[in-house]
């Protein structure tokens, strides 16, 4: 296993996360997702604390909240010291039927903390995410409540997940402004099949020092192997049913034509590569993994040691490259000649 830093901190998380979405009774839309029951549960945690996987997402919707309740039981049913895993959950989805069980307002961060903490049988989260971005809330009054959990040693770090560039950026700008906890991590969809992250928010990531924890990088299973442009529908995915992220299929048809091979020439899955592709990303600092058994944990395990070539990288690039968009075409041509211009100067400079 490898490990980076969790953003500008000095914390460090395994570059493969355990998601935890399958884990409890699979109530309302993650019946499409699954149903992992306690053992199975404390059989998929221990797969990946064996393969050296420190570093566990969940969310207070999961489930209804019985994802945590699972999770926290796993660590509790194996033994391990708390310090030894990085915990992550997330709150701002739907948790109650009352107007304020929603959001990211004080009101219902604060509750929905304690809640958290209570199901996952600890006294701190590590990584605690805002899930959504909420129109309704001032972003200055989300992170003071935010800043008040790190402060009371509730919460190490915070984050945030489907938030805009430009809220995240305004969120920095006020937390420096304010001397307020900032965010240290962006969680976002990205996969070789959906890689609009790259244009506004890869480049703040990068430039701001944030991480990205990726969720969903097999796109729903459309990266599985499973599915391609002649089997569309296999009976045994959950993106048969549950057709989630949205994807160009067409344009996945073909980025899945040139992973086969790919894959076949080093004796793996589809899958695999197409995480290894995400791994050999500078901008990501862990991938999400979600596994319903211990075969598929072990395949997505592997995908560490996978190295792709720089000529297998090129085709993956190329084949799965976005589509040109306004103001990105833009900026390329006129930059063009200062790009040439600090290469002519280097060039001159080392001669």
């Amino acid at each position: 296993m490898k490990y980076k830093t969790l953003g500008h901190t000095g914390l460090l998380v395994s570059t493969l996360c355990l998601g935890t979405m399958t884990f409890g009774d699979g109530q309302g839309v993650y019946k499409h997702i699954g149903s992992s029951g306690q053992k199975e549960a404390d059989d998929l945690v221990k797969a990946a604390l064996e393969a050296g996987v420190n570093f566990f997402d969940t969310a207070d919707i999961y489930s209804g909240g019985v994802s945590e309740e699972v999770l926290g039981q796993s660590i509790k049913n194996l033994g391990i010291a708390r310090n030894d895993v990085v915990l992550a959950t997330k709150a701002a989805g739907r948790a109650g039927q009352g107007r304020n069980d929603v959001g990211a307002s004080r009101g219902h961060i604060m509750d929905a903390v304690e809640a958290s903490l209570k199901r996952l049988k600890t006294d701190h989260i590590d990584l605690y995410q805002i899930h959504a971005s909420d129109a309704i809330t001032p972003v200055e009054e989300t992170l003071r409540a935010l800043d008040d959990l790190v402060r009371q040693g509730k919460v190490r770090y915070t984050g945030v997940s489907n938030w805009q560039a430009w809220k995240i950026a305004r969120s920095i700008g006020i937390a420096e402004h304010r001397n307020l906890a900032r965010f240290a991590t962006l969680q976002a969809y990205y996969s070789i099949a959906g890689r609009d992250l790259e244009r506004e928010l890869g480049p703040l990531l990068d430039a701001e020092k944030m991480g990205l924890l990726v969720w969903s990088p097999l796109a729903g299973g459309l990266l599985s192997g499973k599915f391609d442009r002649h089997q569309q529908k296999p009976a045994d995915s959950r993106r048969s049913t549950f057709d989630f992220p949205v994807v160009d299929t067409e344009r996945a048809w073909n980025i899945v034509d040139v992973m086969k091979p790919i894959a076949e020439a080093h004796g793996c899955s589809v899958a695999r590569v197409a995480l290894a592709w995400l791994l050999a990303k500078p901008v990501v600092t862990s991938v999400i993994m979600g596994a319903k058994r211990i075969d598929q944990l072990h395949d997505n395990l592997a995908a560490v040691d996978l190295v792709l070539t720089g000529d297998e990288l090129r085709r993956l690039d190329e084949v799965s490259a976005l589509p040109p968009e306004y103001p990105g075409w833009m900026l390329e041509a006129q930059g063009a000649d200062r790009l040439e211009a600090i290469d002519t100067w280097g060039a001159k400079a080392q001669s």
